[in-house]
């Protein structure tokens, strides 16, 4: 049996989203056609776009559907970039942070090569955006200023951002903001309008959707320069022919994850809870990353984070999976690449250190049986990771 602790990565479906996604895959009807197939297809987009706008405090005119959120955020940092530049060429510069996923980081320093100047503005030792600096970025010259983009939550250590001390900054000088709140929808409480933000990333596949599909909550006010041009879809922002199973899917999914948040949070939080103090017991070396504080403002609740002392990240991941246990290094768009930690390097981690952690992610299947299994194995699993370890240095 299989233990799964990689949610972050992504998620069982939920029963309720595959099936609205499967009694829709046998029926015809491009959304864009004028005839009666065409008109249900759109007819079931729209209901979606409510139901979805419902669930995020947003009108369904800013629910633009994508296919997910890599391309969510690279249309909203480039769509607001190239827009807002073109209305006012001093606006070069983008305020980030180093601890963003890389759908973020890369699209930012894209740019950099197009003639965007990207600030990251540091975070302390617990991958928190230090305010104060990031103030005083803004402050430094607010007109040249096109955009700020910090996630809601971090994707691999669980820190939860001050987004809306950053709107207050940054709407003080006209600044939009976008986040990605990819791993902060279903974990934390999120309402687009009162986050005050201009733009969101959010995706289906972390929530219990199908892959492949997600959306950019942009308000009516913006109109990011789209990057994909073709039939005008989506306000003219993103053309395609969409995919009502998978947006059907999406809409149930969201709208369900929504729904359960707050017992959802509290059931995983005490799983979470359980999961660090069990491995801190077993392996009393360990070191436990991000926010120690619980709650909406300070840590996801189905994320736990360790170092290991003297161990490769990589080696402790392939010994719980052939123990049938599944987690991560970090994000699963940089599995399989040895490096250190983009994020535990900004949050002052040495680069050993910071090959040397882990992430287990709780999601709506996870139970005790499951945080049982790891804290049975991870002692003898760490022993035998820092014996190879040390026989490897030896050998040299």
């Amino acid at each position: 049996m299989t233990v799964y602790l990689d949610h972050a990565a992504t998620t069982p479906i939920l029963p309720e989203a595959a099936a609205a996604m499967t009694a829709q895959l046998g029926r015809v009807g491009n959304a864009s056609s004028l005839h009666a197939s065409g008109r249900d297809a759109r007819r079931l987009v729209e209901e979606s776009r409510e139901s979805i706008a419902r669930a995020l405090g947003c009108r369904p005119g800013e629910v633009v559907f994508t296919s997910g959120g890599t391309e969510s955020d690279n249309l909203a940092i480039k769509g607001l970039f190239w827009s807002r530049r073109s209305q006012d060429p001093r606006r070069v510069r983008i305020l980030s942070t180093p601890v963003e996923h890389h759908a973020v980081l890369d699209p930012l320093m894209w740019l950099a090569t197009e003639g965007a100047k990207v600030e990251l503005v540091g975070v302390d030792r617990l991958g928190r955006l230090d305010i104060d600096a990031f103030r005083a970025a803004v402050e430094a010259d607010p007109e040249s200023v096109a955009l700020v983009s910090v996630m809601w939550a971090n994707n691999e250590v669980g820190t939860v951002q001050p987004v809306r001390d950053v709107v207050e900054i940054a709407h003080a000088h006209g600044i939009p903001v976008h986040t990605d709140a990819v791993q902060a929808l279903g974990q934390l409480p999120l309402d687009f309008a009162a986050s005050g933000v201009d733009a969101m990333t959010v995706t289906g596949h972390k929530i219990g959707g199908p892959y492949g599909v997600g959306t950019l909550l942009v308000r009516r006010e913006l109109q990011p320069t789209a990057l994909l041009h073709g039939g005008g879809q989506e306000r003219g922002i993103r053309s395609g022919t969409i995919d009502p199973p998978a947006i059907a899917g999406f809409a149930v999914a969201c709208e369900t994850a929504v729904a359960r948040q707050g017992e959802l949070a509290e059931r995983l939080a005490g799983l979470r809870d359980a999961l660090v103090s069990g491995v801190l017991r077993e392996v009393p070396d360990a070191i436990h990353n991000g926010d120690p504080q619980p709650g909406p403002d300070h840590r996801l609740p189905g994320n736990a984070h360790l170092e290991f002392p003297g161990c490769e990240g990589d080696s402790l991941l392939m010994l719980l999976d052939a123990r049938g246990i599944e987690c991560s290094t970090g994000s699963a768009c940089d599995a399989g690449v040895p490096q250190a930690s983009h994020v535990l390097l900004a949050m002052g981690s040495s680069e050993e250190f910071a090959r040397s952690s882990l992430r287990f992610s709780l999601g709506h299947t996870s139970s005790q049986a499951d945080v049982d299994a790891l804290v049975a194995a991870i002692g003898p699993v760490v022993e035998r990771a820092r014996n190879a370890a040390l026989s490897s240095r030896s050998a040299r």
